[in-house]
């Protein structure tokens, strides 16, 4: 029986989530996280993709992410392709590095921005890998509380949900993820 074939809706972003085969670790040392970024550059290069936030974890990633000009399968396979290749090569392993097809849900309101935003952010600190959000080095949350623009990110489609000027903003934003890290700490 054939796979499901994925729906693209180029107006719209996804939550994708992509997890090391048998749940290993992705990522092993920084080299692998930064190299893991270069690739999402590189791809993003090649085939134009939007970023509104992202998070690597160690055996998983996530991206909220939407291409307008090609399908998200597309982005998505060479962006897995490339750092399965890396990943064999560096570790001189064959086979397969990813344990499945990735995750991806369609997010199809403003509310639904927002909390994939927030969840991606606060993955980490549910983890128990940090004690708070920014603190978390692979993550695009830091770009969101500082006046620096992340590669190729595009956090005005994060921002603008929010009044005011660009500190306003981003303060508002902070805000809405903090109110989010109380459930993560008394649940």
């Amino acid at each position: 029986m054939g796979r499901k074939k994925r729906t693209w809706v180029p107006h719209a972003f996804y939550h994708i989530v992509s997890r090391g085969n048998r749940r290993e670790n992705l990522f092993h040392d920084e080299g692998d996280f930064k190299t893991f970024l270069y690739i999402l550059q590189t791809v993003n290069r090649k085939v134009p993709f939007e970023l509104a936030s992202y998070c690597l974890m160690n055996n998983h990633f996530h991206l909220q992410l939407r291409s307008r000009k090609q399908p998200v399968s597309k982005v998505m396979s060479l962006i897995n392709k490339r750092y399965a290749d890396y990943y064999n090569t560096k570790n001189n392993y064959s086979g397969h590095v990813f344990e499945k097809r990735y995750f991806d849900k369609i997010i199809d309101t403003k509310t639904g921005m927002l909390e994939v935003s927030r969840y991606i952010h606060l993955n980490p600190l549910e983890a128990g890998m940090v004690e708070k959000a920014e603190q978390y080095k692979w993550s695009s949350y830091r770009y969101y509380l500082y006046l620096q623009r992340g590669p190729f990110l595009n956090m005005n489609v994060i921002l603008d949900y929010f009044s005011g000027d660009e500190i306003e903003k981003r303060r508002k934003y902070r805000e809405f993820v903090e109110e989010g890290t109380k459930e993560v700490l008394y649940n």
